[in-house]
């Protein structure tokens, strides 16, 4: 399952509950202000390890609108809105997190 986040972890805790509830098979895609959560500083230690297996992504437009791109976090794959429209077509399900 494909797991958007499009707030802010400073802001509500979208992402929180997200990575409370997600399972072994899904991977979180930050969109939106969501993309700040993908920073150095506001990377939490469970995201961090979502990030290393290769399970967290970040839309790099917004991450780019936002002026970011050199605080992302290691492991946190950017993708375009190609790429976006890629990982709703492989995980086929989504939920929205806002």
């Amino acid at each position: 399952m494909l797991h958007t986040v499009n707030k802010s972890s400073f802001e509500r805790n979208s992402l929180q509950s997200c990575l409370n509830i997600i399972d072994d098979t899904s991977v979180i895609l930050l969109i939106e202000d969501g993309v700040i959560s993908a920073t150095k500083n506001a990377n939490s230690s469970m995201l961090a390890e979502l990030a290393a297996d290769g399970r967290v992504y970040a839309l790099k437009d917004d991450i780019e609108a936002r002026g970011i791109s050199a605080k992302v976090a290691d492991n946190i794959k950017l993708v375009d809105y190609a790429g976006f429209v890629d990982l709703v077509e492989e995980y086929g399900t989504s939920v929205s997190w806002v």
